[in-house]
């Protein structure tokens, strides 16, 4: 068994003292359904940690509180289909790297016991993606530069059992000096797994083979435009297209998927014509539906970026709307795709806006929550 450090007593003690915030809304009217959600977070103190949040808008209510408290920076935060495990890191350096956690988590009070603690074997582990039958999981690690690779036990804890390490540089000399893998995605079929690389300007196409003791293999890498820092991606409704959002040159490239291949089909850009200013594209969610895609961006622009796809089968943006605060480095939809939820770092909180069923346009809603340095939504479906 592996031993356990005294976060454990840490976590448990915090987080049945943390005090519940609770923020009175004025929605309209609608049939009863309640949103949640589990909120990663940088902490300053032993108070923070990870949040759950509960949004009722037939109650007029959205809810937050604290559920893990004393772990270092927990920024990105995962939890597997029923609910009842939940992983997450400590986005920091050390000997062996940061590390990933395992909790149990209860949904009749949305409490998180930690189950178990793991070595990232990299700096700053900065993205968690879990395998379609939840048998493994995969960390990638930004300042180690690689991604490492965890057997799931049937009890939910995991096993290291690959470290898969990339090498090289880009143009920029202060962002991309080496590999910065800031993304590890599964494929629709669970058969690849795209890996966006911020410091080399490439996203990896590694085959997934789950009964090899090393499940990954690389089968094919695609360069970026030079200076672009490919952050994250995502898949169309149908499978077919890879998005991928570009921090540093604030775009968004379409690929056409087919087996594994990446070809290049668009390049559109996040910026409204003559803005001039720093950027930082972060996110990038599809709808439910699969009619719209969203990206948001950082720096100076602020700003969430709605596109859709037009009679001729193109993308095209539809809407650049303020994100309702600062540094909007993470958002969600809620799974029936009504609300967007906007999760900003620099201004302490979290902003809901309703979406249009026609052509999935944002507006802002006056539900907001202070939360401490909010950095990735899970949605608990």
């Amino acid at each position: 068994m592996k031993s356990l450090s005294i976060l454990t007593t840490a976590v448990a003690l915090i987080a049945c003292s943390s005090p519940k915030q609770e923020i009175q809304v004025n929605p309209n009217p609608e049939p009863a359904v309640t949103y949640n959600f589990l909120i990663g977070t940088y902490t300053d103190s032993l108070n923070h940690g990870i949040n759950f949040l509960s949004f009722s808008p037939s109650e007029n209510l959205m809810t937050v509180e604290t559920v893990a408290a004393g772990i270092a920076n927990p920024s990105f935060v995962i939890a597997s289909k029923d609910g009842k495990t939940v992983y997450s890191l400590e986005e920091e350096a050390g000997v062996k790297g940061g590390k990933v956690l395992t909790f149990s988590r209860n949904p009749a009070d949305n409490s998180l016991g930690l189950l178990d603690q793991d070595d990232s074997m990299g700096d700053h582990p900065c993205h968690i993606s879990m395998s379609p039958n939840e048998d493994f999981v995969i960390l990638g690690n930004y300042s180690g530069g690689n991604l490492s690779v965890f057997k799931v036990s049937p009890e939910g804890k995991l096993d290291f059992v690959q470290l898969v390490q990339h090498s090289g540089k880009s143009v920029n000399p202060d962002r991309q000096e080496k590999p910065h893998v800031h993304s590890t995605t599964f494929d629709p079929e669970g058969k690849r797994v795209l890996v966006a690389d911020l410091g080399t300007d490439k996203v990896y196409v590694y085959d997934f083979d789950p009964s090899q003791t090393q499940p990954l293999t690389l089968f094919a890498e695609f360069p970026m435009t030079p200076g672009d820092g490919p952050r994250h991606l995502a898949f169309s409704g149908d499978g077919k297209e890879v998005l991928v959002v570009e921090e540093m040159s604030a775009m968004l490239d379409v690929f056409s998927y087919d087996n594994g291949q990446l070809a290049p089909k668009q390049r559109l850009t996040l910026l409204n014509e003559g803005f001039n200013g720093n950027v930082g594209a972060a996110e990038i969610r599809v709808s439910p539906d699969g009619k719209n895609v969203y990206v948001s961006n950082r720096g100076d622009a602020n700003t969430i970026s709605v596109f859709a796809k037009n009679n001729a089968g193109e993308y095209e943006r539809v809407q650049n709307i303020a994100s309702g605060g600062l540094m909007p480095r993470n958002f969600n939809l809620t799974l029936d795709g009504k609300y967007l939820l906007a999760a900003h770092q620099a201004s302490n909180d979290i902003v809901i806006f309703e979406r249009s069923p026609e052509n999935g346009s944002l507006t802002q809603t006056p539900w907001k929550a202070t939360v401490h340095k909010p950095v990735y939504l899970h949605r608990l479906d």
